[in-house]
């Protein structure tokens, strides 16, 4: 594995050239679903990266899923990071106190801190070509679903500064483009660029924006990354890539990346917005149409022969995927430093990342793990968690199985349950009454084994009305068909309460249980992005106890699509049709072809 990232963009795509893991596609392809569709086949497929060289309308080539396999996205950011925090956290838990000793033994992080930061050329490849004369709609911007509201800019790197402290902020939010010269601006909540965003429309000001397309692979790594609010995205960027990011002057107040590919440079004026959406997005739904700020580009600068990024989202597991979880391997080290009591912590990238996550922490004495609970809710972007387990083994958190296997076994629901209601959520999801409102769980499974879990599903009992198919994910858990959500709205706590279930401490109804028991990626997706604690966890009785609701097993978890819940992604007939005909086309020298549809859920 390489030790270090790359200076930029095209550095890395060379790297994969040489590697035999990319795929140049040479005949004219449309931006407009096209290239999503195939995108999508050769990430199911487990396939190299793209380079599109003819895109229609535009003059730019185009690279997407350059980081869709776990070995292109380590390669993409090197070994060097992982290896560098761990010396960092090791160093603070040994160094304290300091001797003479100690700090010498420490040089080897000084000298590697000597590199961290930026430094400032007169210009950069960026800036080959500067213009105002700005025609974002000459860009080979993807259309990715059919119902999206438009082309959107999906690897935007937006960095802004506080209006007030100058602390800089590096984010990633999807632009929409509106017209040639602006594009929507999706500040979610719980994001920095909004924060000052908020902060300068309260003063009436606009405020200065950059978004910079391409440059050093760690910058995405960066940008992504849940940091406490104000960190140094940038600080963190130049530590990955092993030396100082360097940056130019431009038109705008920002300096730019000097090896991007383009920056976007402009504004996002006060009190303006602009319908955005809808968006298939990483959830496997369509995200739906509400007014985002506006983000008005004064001007464009970018390499003379640039090459623009991209990448597709949707249904599990995507090219954000395999990011993701790398993302949280290279930060595991820090969570024990910044939380003392917990771990490990892993959120699942096929529930989306917020839906769920888990974590192993140390309960030194009884129902310590709550407080680790309400110290991972309430951090940073861990604060959108919808549903969390928690435990105080050694268990494989990557392992969703054996994850649930150990707290079915020692978890007490009455006591060991918690939903709280009124609070907010991830603005892509939709199981709440309201965009960006709804509840929280939390589930304890602490301590020694309290039952021997059921492995095979029998009954001395019919199933209730409308039950159908039970099949069983894993030791504990029982997945039932049910009636659809509009036929019965009530069918969930309607089989809570029927003896055939007693013997299960989790049942979960779903609309297809075929589907959801088929594989851990399929339980994960079709549960937690369909399931929202407040409305939808049922119980086979339920009391209040000292002002707690106490909820006694079967647990019953209400995981159909609810009427109002968006559409699932899938894919234009007649763009798939004409994908399947142009195949070899694409790829003469041939290119397996994944099942889009499916992906990676079977």
């Amino acid at each position: 594995m390489r030790e270090t990232s790359f200076s930029n963009l095209r550095a890395f795509i060379d790297q994969l050239r040489r590697d035999g893991d990319l795929a140049i596609v040479d005949t004219p392809v449309s931006a407009s679903l096209e290239v999503a569709e195939i995108h999508r086949r050769v990430i199911a497929a487990g396939g190299p990266a793209l380079l599109f060289t003819r895109v229609d309308e535009s003059a730019f080539p185009l690279a997407t899923n350059l980081f869709g396999t776990a070995r292109r996205a380590e390669l993409a950011f090197g070994s060097r990071p992982e290896r560098l925090i761990r010396r960092l956290v090791d160093l603070a838990e040994t160094i304290m106190p300091p001797t003479l000793g100690k700090l010498w033994g420490a040089r080897d992080v000084a000298f590697a801190a000597m590199k961290v930061g930026l430094s400032t050329r007169s210009s950069g490849p960026v800036t080959d070509v500067v213009t105002d004369e700005v025609r974002l709609d000459q860009l080979p911007v993807l259309t990715t679903w059919p119902e999206d509201g438009g082309p959107f800019i999906t690897l935007p790197l937006v960095s802004t500064r506080h209006p007030k402290t100058g602390s800089s902020n590096l984010g990633m939010y999807r632009l929409q483009i509106h017209d040639a010269r602006s594009a929507g601006m999706h500040w979610q909540i719980g994001k920095g660029g909004g924060f000052h965003y908020a902060v300068a429309e309260a003063t009436g000001e606009a405020l200065p924006a950059t978004v910079f397309l391409g440059g050093p692979p760690a910058l995405i790594l960066a940008a992504i990354a849940p940091l406490p609010e104000n960190g140094p995205e940038m600080m963190l960027a130049s530590l990955i890539a092993g030396e100082r990011l360097a940056t130019c002057p431009g038109p705008g107040e920002h300096a730019l990346i000097a090896e991007a590919e383009f920056a976007l440079i402009g504004r996002v004026p006060a009190k303006l917005r602009k319908p955005e959406g809808p968006f298939g997005d990483h959830y496997g739904y369509y995200s739906l149409r509400h007014d985002y700020p506006v983000f008005e580009v004064s001007h464009l600068a970018r390499r003379k022969d640039a090459i623009y990024p991209a990448t597709v989202v949707g249904k599990p597991r995507q090219e954000d995927f395999f990011i993701g979880d790398l993302l949280q391997k290279l930060l595991s080290p820090l969570f024990p430093l910044v939380m003392p009591a917990v771990t490990s912590l892993w959120s699942y990238g096929e529930t989306g990342y917020h839906s769920l996550a888990a974590a192993v922490v140390k309960q030194r004495y009884k129902r310590e793990a709550m407080a680790s609970a309400f110290r991972i809710l309430g951090e940073g972007q861990l604060s959108l968690t919808k549903f969390l387990i928690v435990l105080d083994r050694d268990v494989d958190l990557a392992d969703f199985k054996a994850v649930l296997t150990h707290l079915l076994e020692r978890t007490q629901p009455e006591t060991d349950l918690f939903v709280f209601s009124n609070v907010s959520m991830d603005t892509l999801d939709y199981t709440g009454p309201t965009v960006n409102e709804g509840s929280k769980g939390v589930w304890l499974g602490v301590g020694d084994p309290v039952r021997r879990l059921p492995a095979e599903f029998r009954s001395s009992v019919e199933l209730p009305a409308g039950a159908r198919d039970p099949r069983v994910f894993c030791p504990g858990c029982l997945v039932v068909g049910a009636p659809t959500a509009s036929d019965e709205p009530g069918a969930a706590a309607r089989f809570a309460d029927h003896p055939a279930f007693k013997d299960w401490p989790l049942v979960v109804v779903t609309d297809d249980p075929a589907r959801a028991a088929a594989s851990v990626i399929n339980f994960l997706w079709t549960t937690f992005t369909r399931f929202e604690p407040g409305a939808d966890v049922h119980a086979g009785a339920k009391r209040i106890v000292r002002n707690h609701v106490s909820l006694a097993p079967p647990i019953v978890l209400d995981a159909r699509l609810k009427p109002r819940f968006p559409k699932e992604l899938f894919a234009d007939h007649a763009t798939a049709a004409t994908v399947t005909k142009r195949w070899k086309e694409y790829f003469p020298s041939g290119v397996a072809m994944g099942d889009a549809a499916q992906g990676h859920l079977d």
